[in-house]
């Protein structure tokens, strides 16, 4: 009776104990670090960056979570700084219960991450940020997991369509600093395979707006064309000018800007036919399964808001996210998560594919060219 009576205990305690458990395991949570510029000059793509982010988090928590676990993102504002963004980083990998950095902005913010080895001291990964710079990608580093493809990617895609209709004088705007450094260095590599060279290289600073003198310098040079490695409002500034200026060549921005804001700013006489590269597919007509999955989603999770690249491009990084988080199995940790991120090989999210490995870390090299028609909106 005793040995019974003891088993009985035995029965009871291990009862309580999985109960606390389960307990335990119905309030977890995975927390997501992300630093995006929510303030000054890209905000509104910072803002967009969040939302796209969000909207497929919370469709995941709605059905769950990952494993029993709800998903938590800490949203930090680095206004675009570069210190702020360093600072605001530390931040959060200081916290032992941040699993993963997502969706930053900016190729020198994140360039001097990688400088300062915040992310490798930490051992944790950073996925899907919003830049195309090589440097990031160019030595190999292990911690970024890329969901888009690269400035140069663009570059030569761009480079490529110019020169078959005959364009041989380009020339190129870009942001003094390492995200417009990077854009230009594609530019010219795309160029120097055609064995031809910019006609002009115009810059502006960084945090500014101020392009006169760069409208000159590509008039001086009599340029066919124009690709600018520029934001919403220095692009829109300078094709504003342009234009006004008597300036008649093809337009062509990267993929960073949201045509929408380049309308509203530059005026649709202006912006009308510029062309805008993309790195992931049209998400205006729901053509494809995770364009459909996107529209369902915005409409009832953020029901205010319009579809647009960016906000669309960053769902696609919290899908990949999500199912480095589900490879990962219960109870994440940073270093389950890169391993499990290096899996994913191939995976389609509903018409768009992503492939990473152990030595490799660019999911996608997609690129097209859309246009801004004469009602204001994306043509492809």
């Amino acid at each position: 009776m005793r040995w019974e009576t003891g088993r009985t205990w035995r029965t009871l305690l291990a009862a309580l104990l999985l109960t606390k458990a389960a307990a335990a395991g119905a309030s977890a949570e995975v927390v997501i670090g992300q630093v995006a510029p929510l303030s000054g000059v890209l905000a509104t793509t910072g803002q967009q960056m969040v939302l796209g982010g969000k909207v497929y988090f919370d469709s995941v928590n709605e059905q769950g979570g990952v494993h029993g676990a709800k998903l938590r993102t800490v949203v930090l504002d680095d206004g675009y700084k570069v210190d702020e963004t360093l600072r605001l980083t530390k931040e959060l990998v200081a916290r032992p219960e941040v699993v993963a950095l997502f969706g930053f902005a900016g190729t020198a913010n994140i360039g001097q991450l990688l400088g300062e080895r915040v992310l490798d001291q930490a051992g944790i990964a950073l996925v899907a940020p919003y830049t195309g710079g090589e440097p990031l990608r160019t030595p190999f580093n292990p911690w970024i997991f890329h969901v888009r493809a690269g400035y140069a990617d663009e570059a030569e895609h761009m480079v490529r369509q110019l020169v078959s209709q005959g364009v041989t004088r380009v020339a190129a705007l870009y942001q003094n600093d390492a995200f417009g450094k990077a854009g230009l260095a594609g530019v010219e590599a795309a160029l120097a395979r055609r064995q031809l060279a910019l006609a002009a290289a115009a810059s502006y600073e960084r945090n500014t707006a101020e392009v006169s003198a760069a409208v000159r310098q590509v008039l001086d040079a009599r340029a066919q064309a124009v690709i600018m490695v520029a934001i919403n409002k220095p692009a829109a500034a300078f094709v504003k000018q342009y234009r006004e200026a008597g300036g008649g060549g093809q337009l062509f921005n990267i993929s960073v800007v949201d045509p929408a804001e380049l309308v509203k700013l530059a005026g649709i006489g202006a912006a009308r036919g510029l062309g805008i590269s993309q790195v992931v597919p049209f998400p205006y007509q729901a053509t494809l399964p995770v364009v459909r999955e996107f529209h369902k989603l915005m409409k009832k999770h953020a029901p205010e808001a319009e579809v647009n690249y960016t906000n669309f491009e960053e769902f696609l990084g919290a899908k990949v996210l999500v199912e480095g988080l589900r490879r990962a199995g219960p109870q994440p940790t940073r270093e389950k998560l890169r391993r499990a991120l290096e899996t994913i090989d191939d995976y389609d999210l509903g018409g768009f594919r992503v492939s990473f490995g152990p030595q490799s870390r660019v999911g996608s090299r997609f690129v097209e060219v859309t246009v801004i028609g004469s009602a204001g909106k994306l043509l492809k």
